[in-house]
């Protein structure tokens, strides 16, 4: 991790000097742990000496993961610019061992059955510089139009909202209008009256597409390994967080 990064993530990291409490350990080296988690996608075991021992920087990973501190280091780092925001997907495959025992229903952990096999969806959206300012997990055959009213509700004040058709539906732009934002979502067939658009801006919507391409760059989100939901929406919400630095 470059100083750049860790001198922006310290002042909100849990266990820093100063706080009430227990004061933590190596807060940089356990972040660098779970980087090279993150670009290598290599079970917890295989995490070498230098990062410290494996079985206590996982568990602390995921403890930070129940309790919403990486999502909590993910928002703080965001400056966003909503002149407009884009709204899109992506599937990744689930590893055989993200599907465990399956005592419980695959659903509950964001797992379903698509083409791909067993797989989870990202639902994310984007900021107007391709920035990620919310991302939900959901299970591989969701429809992405169902999880659009809870990412447009961290964009209050956004100008336009752009989207591909699938987003098209009646409830989508409501929940667009409602933010005060103009609609830029081409009609799908069955519209009567099909929506005139700003061709020339929907064009920037591959900047979503660019952001999927950077988090798959890091092979534990390119496919799923952890068995839990939480554990890999921490994972994202921690290379994104990274991604804002860059």
């Amino acid at each position: 991790m470059s100083d750049r990064a860790w001198a922006l993530l310290a002042p909100h990291l849990a266990g820093k000097a100063g706080d009430v409490g227990r004061t933590a350990g190596d807060n940089r080296l356990f972040l660098n742990a779970v980087l090279w988690i993150a670009r290598h996608g290599a079970a917890w075991r295989a995490l070498p000496a230098r990062f410290g021992k494996a079985d206590t920087q996982r568990k602390r990973c995921r403890r930070w993961a129940q309790t919403g501190v990486w999502q909590r280091l993910f928002e703080a780092v965001q400056e966003p610019d909503l002149d407009w925001v884009m709204l899109d997907s992506t599937v990744v495959r689930a590893h055989a061992q993200a599907a465990g025992s399956q005592k419980k229903a695959a659903s509950a952990e964001a797992l379903g059955r698509s083409r791909g096999g067993l797989t989870t969806k990202i639902h994310a959206l984007v900021d107007a510089l391709g920035n990620p300012l919310r991302l939900l997990l959901g299970p591989g055959q969701q429809a992405d139009c169902q999880r659009a009213a809870e990412l447009l509700a961290a964009a209050p004040g956004a100008g336009h909202v752009l989207a591909d058709k699938g987003y098209d539906t009646d409830a989508v732009v409501a929940n667009a209008e409602a933010l005060g934002a103009r609609v830029v979502i081409p009609s799908k067939k069955n519209r009567r009256v099909e929506r005139v658009i700003d061709r020339n801006l929907y064009r920037d919507r591959n900047k979503v597409e660019r952001f999927f391409s950077r988090l798959k760059q890091f092979r534990r989100l390119a496919t799923r390994y952890d068995k839990t939901a939480s554990s890999f929406l921490g994972m994202l919400h921690f290379v994104s967080a990274l991604l804002w630095l860059r």
